[in-house]
């Protein structure tokens, strides 16, 4: 079942859904973000994270407007501990190249600690990247 989540204009923010064919949570970031928003989008991630136990998130943030390393520190300290007790353990993030959304990424990316984090600018890269992994930790 997908989640929207509005900013208080009643603009979709981001969508998050467990894809259970994929067995992963497929995140949808859309504009501009606020610290509350990303708060509050990061903490609905990590519910449905911990809901399915799933390892794996597909993390699309080729529709944000803007930079957000605002909230990356809060990333770091206190949604990665969560997620990573929820079960995450590969994080395959989305991003256009040209975005100022890269450069956050690229910040979060070195805090990132706990499970493996990947940016990449094409989504299918990202999928095969989630894929493969889904095949060593289902043999493991």
């Amino acid at each position: 079942m997908k989640k929207e989540l509005t900013n208080a204009l009643g603009r979709v923010f981001l969508t998050v859904e467990y894809d259970e064919k994929a067995n992963w949570v497929y995140n949808n970031w859309i504009g501009y973000q606020s610290y509350e928003s990303i708060v509050a989008g990061a903490n609905a991630c990590a519910e449905i994270l911990q809901q399915h136990n799933c390892s794996f998130l597909l993390n699309d943030n080729r529709q944000i407007i803007g930079p957000w390393n605002h909230a990356v520190e809060w990333i770091a300290t206190d949604w990665t501990p969560r997620a990573i007790a929820a079960g995450l353990r590969y994080f395959a993030h989305v991003v256009d190249a040209d975005s100022l959304a890269k450069l956050s990424s690229e910040e979060m990316k070195q805090t990132a600690d706990g499970f493996a984090m990947q940016i990449f600018g094409d989504i299918e890269e990202a999928t095969a990247w989630l894929k493969s992994h889904q095949l060593e930790y289902e043999q493991s």
